[in-house]
């Protein structure tokens, strides 16, 4: 089994700040903006580099969405960033409207999503927004890693033809991918490969797994550890082939029950291939006020419960 080494914790957010530059100087037609959060979202290197794309465009997330559609439709590439319960809830009409309807070359950069975000609480900790983008039509979802993917994976959503909802976090996390590795939306990618249990995941949630991974292997379990960096359009044939050698899977995500990774999961398996699922998730719940490591701890999200989850999904094969 390959060990992975974590090159530091850092945060996802930044790395799409960094990685937002690396588009701005590939394609002149990338333009950032954000709703009074350039600071929170790590904008602040593109804004000095290119003060000529980026828009201030204050507390107004809708006309935000606006003005990026009609950026699009120009021709330019326009990233639009806030906290993830501002840019998918608050203007969910407009998305649907204005960037999917039209199939605008939008991207939408959020920020401290799910549980991770920690004490803000609950009403900062969105758990719902990957299911809300997945619904919509055309709208691609990548949810990377760590820092290294998420700055891969901005790069690519700025060369994608068509909308991509990026979501990452704000807590620092273990770096563990290779800064240069190539990143493709729509692909899975297997980390570890096994042939007694799969464990299918994406975002923060990866590290723990193959954490759980090494913790299996110690009691003769042998995992695969997939990394879903885009719950949409989902790599299904790489999920089945997965299921073919181990038989059973657990789904885990830092996200509701409803509408995210787990689901879109479980249609495929129901589909092509039924298979023994556990899923660790947010059930149907909202989230809660801690600092993150003990939030990933009190819902189950840390290593221990997935690899608990895994033997589970093993004896019901």
């Amino acid at each position: 089994m390959k060990k992975y080494k974590d090159q530091g914790k850092v945060d996802t957010r930044s790395g799409f700040g960094a990685g937002l530059v690396e588009a701005g100087r590939k394609d002149s037609r990338v333009v950032a903006m954000t709703a009074d959060l350039k600071g929170s979202l790590k904008m602040d290197a593109f804004a000095a580099e290119f003060p000529d794309r980026f828009i201030q465009c204050g507390i107004a997330e809708a006309n935000m969405v606006g003005v990026a559609a009609g950026l699009a439709i120009t021709g330019k590439v326009p990233f639009i960033g806030s906290f993830a319960e501002f840019v998918t809830g608050r203007v969910y009409d407009q998305l649907r409207q204005e960037v999917a309807y039209g199939h605008t070359n939008v991207k939408i950069a959020s920020s401290h999503a799910g549980i991770t975000l920690g004490e803000d609480g609950a009403t900062h900790q969105t758990m719902e927004d990957i299911a809300l983008m997945r619904a919509l039509p055309g709208m691609a979802v990548v949810v990377p890693c760590d820092y290294n993917q998420t700055k891969n994976a901005t790069v690519a959503a700025a060369e994608w033809d068509g909308p991509v909802y990026l979501r990452f976090g704000r807590p620092s996390v273990p770096n563990f991918t290779e800064p240069d590795a190539p990143f493709e939306i729509g692909k899975v990618y297997v980390m570890n490969e096994g042939k007694d249990v799969s464990i299918i995941t994406c975002g923060h949630l990866v590290w723990e797994a193959l954490q759980a991974a090494e913790v299996l292997e110690a009691e003769g379990i042998s995992a695969e550890v997939l990394n879903v960096a885009t719950v949409k359009p989902l790599d299904e044939a790489a999920v089945v082939a997965s299921l073919k050698k181990t038989g059973c899977a657990v789904v885990a995500e830092e996200h509701n029950a409803f509408g995210g990774l787990g689901e879109a999961v479980a249609s495929v398996v129901a589909a092509k291939l039924p298979t023994p699922l556990e899923f660790v998730n947010g059930e149907d719940k909202f989230g809660q006020s801690g600092t993150p490591a003990e939030l990933m701890k009190a819902w189950g999200f840390d290593a221990s419960h997935l690899a608990e989850a895994a033997k589970k999904a093993i004896g019901r094969k």
